[in-house]
């Protein structure tokens, strides 16, 4: 008996890939036959590694921002031969949309902006309106296949995302995590979203004081290893993780700590997808219209509401003397981290 294939593609940011898992279970649900394949960027393969109910996940080898051109062609042509029935692009973007269209699946779904490019004109067989979905992410992805594909409305326990990490690196983890209980993630792909330094400092004087074993990390790029440096500076004995070779091994370890405390970026919603418990501290009108929605009123923490001079201005960097983010308070964190999470 020939199975059908359905590919879903997801080309955005490490921490947008994990918002998938959610729509890529309603569909392995409607269609529990059909082999249920995943393109995502070779560094975000190991989201969904180990997700048993996920076929075969497809890595493709990319730097940001470009495509290695004498690894792509072997690649999509494999892709083809693959005769997919359908395909879902949840990103949207310039490189699903193309590698859509080269893929060529019989149907091919995406949700679109008004007035799109040529090339996702020319790409897709079935468009839905973003306008017409949600603004949350996950709420987006599932109402994208609802409208589109008439996918059920899963159970409210299901409309959580989900990864696995690999168990065969937990030993390894729990070496690199040694006794420290906490992980504290200082970094977000975006300064707005970021706590202040100095306040992640009144926190680990707060829990450090009460006996709480504390982890800090951060990404491999060089502004957020010096938020870590800046960190260091003020607290020398504060316990850092060290680089990791791979994602594979940041999710190990995030899986070995019992609480993970973090601005809107892709560990804290890691964290939550592995089921360890979560702290989010949220400020931004985007976190709040795109992420915060799939979390608990709980597991957040929420600063005062933004002030900034003008709300393009707050793209990428607060303006305003006293930025949101820093309205959260160490004490507010500490508190809730004990009452809530540690009891």
């Amino acid at each position: 008996m020939i199975r059908s294939k359905i590919l879903a593609i997801q080309f955005k940011y490490l921490g947008d890939a994990v918002f998938i898992t959610p729509a890529l279970l309603a569909l392995k649900t409607q269609y529990p036959e059909s082999e249920l394949h995943v393109l995502v960027a070779k560094e975000a393969a190991p989201l969904f590694e180990h997700l048993t109910w996920i076929t075969k996940v497809w890595a493709f080898p990319r730097s940001r921002g470009k495509a290695k051109i004498s690894e792509s062609l072997p690649f999509i042509k494999a892709l083809r031969a693959e005769c997919y029935d359908r395909s879902v692009d949840f990103g949207g973007n310039d490189r699903g949309a193309i590698l859509s269209r080269l893929i060529g699946a019989k149907v091919r779904l995406a949700a679109l902006d008004a007035n799109p490019k040529f090339i996702k004109r020319i790409a897709y067989t079935e468009i839905i309106a973003i306008n017409r979905l949600p603004n949350a992410w996950v709420a987006r992805h599932l109402q994208l296949l609802i409208m589109a594909w008439q996918t059920p409305v899963p159970a409210p326990e299901l409309v959580r995302i989900t990864i696995e990490a690999n168990p065969a690196l937990a030993e390894r983890a729990k070496a690199v995590l040694k006794e420290q209980t906490i992980i504290c993630h200082l970094g977000t792909s975006q300064l707005k979203k970021e706590w202040p330094i100095i306040r992640w400092y009144e926190f680990y004087q707060l829990a450090n004081a009460a006996g709480y074993r504390l982890a800090f990390s951060v990404g491999t790029n060089d502004r957020e290893q010096a938020l870590l440096a800046e960190l260091k500076l003020l607290a020398p004995d504060c316990f850092a993780l060290p680089r990791l070779a791979n994602l594979a091994e940041f999710l190990a370890v995030l899986k070995q700590a019992q609480l993970v405390i973090s601005g809107d970026t892709g560990p804290l919603h890691f964290a939550s997808g592995l089921g360890v418990k979560v702290m989010g501290l949220f400020g931004t009108a985007d976190s709040e219209k795109y992420a915060a929605p799939i979390y608990a009123a709980e597991e957040l923490i929420h600063s005062e509401p933004c002030v900034c001079i003008n709300e393009l201005a707050h793209f990428s960097t607060c303006q305003h003397n006293a930025p949101c983010m820093a309205s959260i308070s160490a004490e507010s964190v500490f508190n809730k981290m004990r009452q809530q999470f540690l009891n």
